[in-house]
């Protein structure tokens, strides 16, 4: 279960990877859940959910595409980490579901009370992050592994976003990434708890992006797929109490 990803940095990278204008401030490097950060959605109309400048604050490949639908326009969004589904009753309801919903699997998504009105509504998003984090138990004790790709590249996430509005006008915006089964992945069946089934997040090739955007629902599935492990990098994350850390060779 990816709980933890460390965001863009440099705002070169969010027109640079992602085509779209990067955002005034960065906002926090590392993101739990509840903590906001940003995604990036289809724009379908002069509406955007947030504005690009907002400051979030504290509270193997896919298919080859077919060419890029023509018009698709990329709007960068700010949402809260974890969804909160409309049908919720209150703000006290989403605090309490949305930490639990970080993470979506692929194979249920259409049949998901969670996730199903989103992804068949089309409410598809891309994550830009860097790398995300996961446990390593192989030496008996969680050792925090960051993951990334191995050129240093940003990495496109696929995920599900949602707008929940409650009384008083009040309003969440929130997402989750999607996961697809890692245990023949040659780097992703190493990590998550012993016995556990293995997950990873769906990360997108650069020439998908528009096309998961924008396909029909049950045309998206099919970007659903592990991304190679030849072209990840894993990192144990160094405290001041280890020592350097062994690099893994994928």
């Amino acid at each position: 279960m990816s709980t933890h990803f460390e965001t863009l940095q440099q705002s070169a990278a969010f027109p640079d990877g992602f085509d779209v204008e990067a955002p005034i401030n960065m906002g926090p490097k590392d993101i739990w859940p509840r903590k906001p950060s940003f995604f990036i959605r289809r724009l379908e109309s002069p509406q955007v959910v947030a504005e690009t400048s907002a400051e979030p604050t504290e509270g193997a490949p896919a298919p080859d595409a077919a060419p890029a639908p023509v018009g698709v326009q990329r709007s960068l969004c700010v949402g809260q980490f974890g969804l909160v589904p409309a049908w919720v009753k209150s703000a006290s309801d989403a605090k309490l579901r949305s930490t639990k919903l970080v993470n979506a699997r692929h194979e249920t998504i259409t049949t998901s009370n969670n996730f199903r009105d989103a992804w068949l509504a089309g409410q598809r998003c891309i994550v830009p992050m860097m790398a995300f984090f996961e446990d390593d138990f192989r030496s008996g004790k969680a050792v925090a592994t960051r993951i990334s790709r191995i050129d240093g590249k940003p990495m496109g996430a696929a995920g599900v976003w949602c707008r929940w509005l409650g009384a008083g006008d009040e309003e969440i915006i929130s997402f989750t990434l999607l996961t697809v089964n890692a245990n023949s992945h040659a780097l992703m069946h190493r990590y998550q708890n012993p016995g556990s089934e293995k997950r990873m997040p769906v990360i997108l090739s650069e020439g998908a992006y528009d096309a998961y955007l924008s396909a029909r629902p049950e045309k998206a599935k099919e970007f659903m797929r592990p991304f190679a492990a030849e072209r990840l990098h894993a990192n144990p994350v160094e405290r001041k109490a280890d020592k350097v850390p062994v690099r893994e060779p994928y």
